[in-house]
């Protein structure tokens, strides 16, 4: 399965919110690397990991997601 590059803009207001998101992601099957940006509200995703299943795990985390697109 070939890796793919996920970019999330999501509504993130404290480190606490930017925490919950570290900690699905590191968790997470799949994932290989992430960025989170608090200050310009993006997730960065790169892994094996379908997009519709890292939507998924972030919007668990109860955080409001803008946008979401496949970059690579």
């Amino acid at each position: 399965m070939s890796e793919h590059t996920y970019k999330f803009n999501v509504k993130m207001t404290c480190t606490g919110c930017s925490g919950a998101i570290d900690r699905v992601l590191k968790k997470t099957e799949g994932v290989s690397e992430y960025d989170i940006s608090l200050e310009k509200q993006e997730v960065l995703v790169k892994g094996t990991i379908p997009y519709d299943d890292l939507h998924a795990k972030i919007a668990k985390t109860g955080k409001q997601i803008l946008s979401g697109e496949t970059v690579v």
